[in-house]
C-alpha cells in the first residue's frame, strides 16, 4: 500500500529543512539539556534525602564538662596522678632549668657522676633508663623505669643559718662568706640559648638585702660578672671568692631591651 499526499501536504513537507548529521546532533544536545533542566527542577522541589527532611547532626561532647575541666592541666604537668614524686637518689646534679612557655616543655642543665654539665631537653635520656620528664623553675621530674622522681637545683653553696652560741654573753655577729652572702639574698637560674648558657636570671630570696641594694629586679639577666661573660652558676662563686676582702662586684644586666651597669657590694668577712 502506498501513501498518497495531496498538493498541500507536499508543499508543507517541501518547506521543512533537509535532515543531516548536524541537525541530528542539535536535536540530541537539546534533548540532553532538557533532561538536565528537569533533573535540576526535581532537586529543587523534592526533599534532600530519600527518607524525609534532612537535619544536620548535633555536635556531641565526649564526657561531661566537669570531666573535661578536671582533666585539663594548664601548667602542662606530665604526671597524671597529681601526687608529689619522690626525690631521686641518683648521683645527678641540677644546675638550672629553662621552661618553654609556648609548648609547656623545656630543658635543664644536669651533671652526672662525672660532673660534666649537659643541656638535656624534655624527653631526652639523661643516663641509661632515665629520661627527663618535666621541667619546673626550681626542679625537674625524671622518669626512672616508669617511676617519677624529682631532682632539685643544687643549693649546696648556701650557708646554713647561724645558730647563736648559748652563754651569758652572745658572741659578736659573724659575717658570712661572700659566696654565702650572695646565695642567701639572690637566686640565680641559668638562661639557655641554643644549648648554651647566655646569662643568669636573678630573683630575690631570703632577706633580699643585697638584691635590693644592687638595684636588681626579679627577672633581670646578668650577662657579665666582674667584667667577664657569664658561663654558668659557678661564676658567682668564683667572683665572690675573689672579693673575699669585700668590695663592689661589677655586673652587666639585661632588663628587657636595656643593658644596665650595676654592682653588688660585698662586706668583708670577719
Amino acid at each position: 500500500m502506498r501513501l498518497k499526499m495531496n498538493a498541500r501536504t507536499r508543499r508543507l513537507l517541501a518547506r521543512l529543512p533537509a535532515a543531516n548529521v548536524y541537525s541530528v546532533m542539535e536535536l540530541a544536545l537539546l534533548a540532553a539539556l532538557a533532561v538536565q533542566v528537569a533533573r535540576l527542577l526535581w532537586v529543587v522541589v523534592t526533599p534532600v534525602g530519600p527518607v524525609g527532611d534532612w537535619r544536620p547532626a548535633q555536635p556531641s561532647v565526649a564526657g561531661s564538662a566537669r570531666d573535661i575541666l578536671s582533666g585539663f592541666d594548664p601548667f602542662f604537668r606530665l604526671s597524671g596522678t597529681g601526687q608529689p614524686a619522690s626525690v631521686t637518689a641518683l648521683n645527678l646534679t641540677l644546675f638550672g632549668t629553662r621552661i618553654d612557655e609556648a609548648s609547656g616543655r623545656g630543658s635543664a642543665i644536669i651533671a652526672g657522676a662525672d660532673k660534666l654539665q649537659k643541656s638535656i631537653a624534655v624527653g631526652e635520656e639523661i643516663t641509661a633508663g632515665v629520661k627527663l620528664k618535666a621541667v619546673a623553675f626550681d626542679h625537674v621530674t625524671i622518669d626512672r623505669g616508669g617511676a617519677s622522681e624529682d631532682l632539685y637545683i643544687d643549693q649546696s653553696g648556701v650557708a646554713p643559718p647561724m645558730v647563736p652560741t648559748p652563754g651569758p654573753a652572745a658572741p659578736p655577729p659573724i659575717t658570712p662568706s661572700p659566696v654565702a652572702q650572695l646565695r642567701q639574698d639572690i637566686g640565680f637560674s641559668p638562661r639557655i640559648d641554643d644549648g648554651r648558657i647566655s646569662g643568669l636570671v636573678v630573683r630575690s630570696q631570703g632577706s633580699g638585702v643585697l638584691f635590693r641594694q644592687a638595684g636588681l629586679r626579679d627577672g633581670d639577666v646578668v650577662t657579665a660578672i666582674g667584667g667577664r661573660p657569664v658561663t654558668g652558676p659557678q661564676d658567682v662563686d668564683r667572683v665572690a671568692r675573689d672579693f673575699a676582702g669585700g668590695g663592689a662586684i661589677p655586673l652587666t644586666v639585661e632588663r628587657g631591651s636595656t643593658t644596665l651597669p650595676l654592682s653588688i657590694t660585698i662586706a668583708p668577712t670577719k
